[in-house]
């Protein structure tokens, strides 16, 4: 129980008396942990071997304060729907967004039955996403801030969750429902870490949802999003260290 307060404790909240894994409770869960804990690559830039073991995220990104990647932020944040009574079924997905060709599986996501439903949980996505989660649910359209995303079903893809961009529908990533354990992200983990093709190095990769919409730090290029307005900033060697803080890291 320690454990899991502590985690409240991370992502901004106050542990509540009585646990009800209801859709409510997800919702608060899964936008104060995109708001609190970055999605970030300093592990894989620094060399430092990622572990998908639970204790080990648990290590990482409550007692030291650090974020992570869809791998383990998922996987920590499927850990604690599962301690919070929330059925947690972990898939792997497609990234499609920015894709010509159909890509591997490299992106974790959680389907989660809560008491009222069925739901798709994700926070380790480092650009604009859901900051809540998404009913599992095929062509309802759900609106999130200035946002909007829908379910179609594929037959080769599964679950396709598609975003509205400048009033065109567009493939965001796809997942079918068989349940992966720990160690079937273990591969595509590698394969961020080390493959050449990897898209999570030669640079610093930060990002941190807001209310309004998120910041992010690509090298030495910090950005923040507003109420869909952004503005640029090119930071220089000595600016890094406080842009770094902004994002809880150092």
């Amino acid at each position: 129980m320690e454990k899991i307060k502590a985690y409240f404790k991370r992502i901004g909240l106050e542990m509540p008396e009585t646990i009800v894994p209801d859709s409510a409770l997800l919702k608060k869960l899964q936008f104060a942990h995109c708001t609190t804990v970055p999605y970030e690559n300093l592990d894989i830039i620094r060399g430092i071997p990622l572990s998908l073991d639970p204790d080990d995220l648990y290590e990482k990104i409550v007692v030291r304060g650090k974020g992570g990647f869809c791998f383990e932020l998922n996987g920590l944040f499927g850990w604690l729907l599962r301690q919070l009574g929330y059925e947690v079924t972990d898939v792997a997905a497609r990234y499609l967004r920015g894709e010509s060709t159909i890509p591997m599986r490299r992106h974790r996501v959680l389907i989660v039955r809560a008491v009222d439903g069925l739901w798709c949980g994700d926070v380790g996505i480092g650009e604009v996403c859901p900051r809540y989660p998404l009913r599992l649910e095929e062509g309802l359209e759900q609106t999130q801030f200035d946002e909007c995303y829908r379910f179609d079903k594929d037959p080769f893809l599964g679950w396709v969750l598609m975003d509205k961009y400048h009033g065109e529908w567009r493939r965001f990533y796809s997942f079918t429902e068989e349940p992966q354990l720990d160690v079937d992200f273990i591969a595509p983990t590698f394969y961020c870490e080390k493959h050449p093709d990897s898209p999570f190095f030669p640079d610093e990769m930060f990002s941190l949802k807001t209310a309004e919409g998120r910041i992010t730090l690509d090298g030495h290029v910090y950005k923040e999003f507003r109420n869909g307005e952004m503005t640029v900033r090119e930071l220089s060697d000595d600016e890094l260290p406080e842009a770094y803080r902004r994002f809880g890291l150092a």
